[in-house]
């Protein structure tokens, strides 16, 4: 189905600006161009530093900050259709997903609101020492300054929301680079900002080379946060080359779900063909090693292989569509050299693992060693590993076996099993009989060793993007 290309500019000061330049954005499914975008570079992105430090000498109060995200949840759904359709567009995701992926977002703002009326100190007992008697003391949670937010292309949409919504409840404005090849996504979200009220300056909006705005965004001095979502290779050099700035990282995993001998294996089978496909498993906490415990090992297999089968291939604008393309040529390459090396390393592909058309089909390896790269690296596509353990002892070892610590999943019956499992899982969320892809946005969601160092949910990154300030009064 022909798409029509849309035509967006960059969002700097209140003003949507053109450079000169534009990069194209493709449809990861038919190659065709879906939109074009203005370029930005190092000016633009000084200016827009200049302009959201602007915007925050004149602070918005709480109440208008809380009722600008909740007119832009508004504004999401009276466009859903228009928001789910961009995203389906620029990131090949199927419409189902992408409509799910609008909805949630919704909800980010909605929470974001909330969280922007009851920010607050705390009062500190001050007569619980000698020294404080006398004394009335309390904390002030004030915003910490221009934020620079780095967003990926898999969630072009909601990831997009859960940097600028806390941001701006928190009272922070905003200097957005969205990933090159899903910007249409986040600009239409700019326009609804704009729409629903937000001030000048408040958010800005470039799209261009990480190498031009990056830099600039580590080295000016008055973008006191980071937050970026995306490779770990990434985000920890940014990390490096930031130290005086707060920086918050969510990245990689290669999500681990155990399968207990005592589970619903029918659930459990449900759930994985499900969560390790959709989107093509482009996403950071796709289901990507199952580990069954031997006696459920070939009852999991019978009932989960042709759950896998039946998944539905193709066009991401078909409504009926469960797995389309991944995000590029370069992307379904690497992938398919990974299959390849598990087959040669002596893994054994159960379903999948070739091209439908210029689609990967969905595949499910056995018998793949922890040395190899589909099981010790994040794949981001539609692979997934299931092998046999003897003992649940096992399952855990090989689960924390990363250098990834995002989310995990277990699925059993015995509570003693499951509340182990939340013990000794070294993952910053364990899922209990539910695929670890679950993800509702106001949890505290995020990882730990290389998977990142930050929380995010409203409630979690607005405490983040603020700073604490002690007020001590002599009575």
């Amino acid at each position: 189905m022909a798409v029509t290309a849309l035509e967006r500019k960059l969002l700097i000061g209140g003003e949507w600006i053109e450079t000169g330049d534009w990069i194209d954005v493709a449809s990861p499914y038919s190659g065709e161009t879906v939109g074009r975008v203005t370029k930005a570079g190092a000016d633009e992105t000084r200016r827009a530093i200049d302009a959201a430090e602007e915007a925050m000498r004149e602070p918005l109060p709480a109440h208008k900050r809380a009722e600008i995200l909740v007119r832009v949840a508004g504004h999401l759904g009276r466009r859903h259709d228009e928001v789910a359709r961009t995203i389906s567009d620029e990131a090949g995701k199927p419409m189902k997903a992408a409509r799910v992926e609008a909805r949630r977002a919704m909800s980010t703002y909605t929470f974001a609101a909330v969280e922007a009326r009851k920010l607050a100190g705390e009062m500190v007992p001050m007569d619980a020492s000698q020294a404080g008697e006398g004394k009335l003391a309390f904390t002030l949670r004030r915003p910490i300054g221009v934020v620079g937010a780095i967003s990926p292309f898999n969630f072009p949409l909601n990831l997009v929301a859960h940097k600028l919504a806390p941001a701006l409840a928190a009272g922070c404005a905003v200097v957005l680079k969205p990933a090159s090849q899903t910007p249409l996504s986040a600009l239409l979200l700019a326009e609804l900002e704009t729409e629903a009220g937000l001030p000048p300056g408040w958010l800005n909006v470039l799209v261009g080379p990480a190498s031009e705005i990056g830099d600039v965004l580590i080295e000016d001095e008055r973008v006191k946060a980071l937050t970026f979502t995306g490779s770990g290779a990434v985000g920890w050099k940014l990390a490096e080359r930031a130290p005086k700035k707060r920086v918050k990282l969510e990245l990689g995993n290669a999500t681990p779900v155990i399968i207990a001998e005592d589970a619903d294996i029918d659930s459990a089978a449900q759930a994985m063909a499900a969560n390790a496909f959709s989107f093509a498993g482009q996403s950071c906490i796709s289901v990507q090693r199952i580990y069954v415990e031997a006696p459920a090992y070939d009852r999991f297999l019978e009932r989960f292989l042709p759950r896998v089968e039946e998944l539905r291939l193709g066009d991401p604008a078909d409504e009926e569509t469960d797995v389309g393309p991944v995000i590029d040529e370069d992307a379904r390459e690497r992938i398919l050299e990974w299959i390849e090396e598990a087959r040669a390393g002596g893994a054994r592909v159960l379903t999948g693992g070739e091209l439908d058309g210029e689609l990967i089909r969905p595949t499910v390896i056995a018998a793949a060693g922890p040395e190899l790269k589909v099981s010790c690296e994040e794949v981001f596509g539609p692979v997934c590993t299931v092998n046999s353990v003897g003992s649940l002892d096992e399952a855990i070892e090989l689960a924390n076996g990363t250098r990834y610590g995002l989310q995990a999943g277990i699925f059993t019956t015995k509570l003693e099993t499951a509340l182990r499992a939340a013990q000794e899982l070294e993952f910053g969320g364990v899922i209990v009989n539910e695929a670890p892809t679950f993800r509702a946005d106001q949890m505290p969601y995020g990882g730990v060793k290389d998977s990142g160092n930050t929380r995010e949910g409203p409630a979690y990154a607005v405490r983040e993007l603020t700073d604490e300030r002690l007020v001590v009064i002599d009575l």
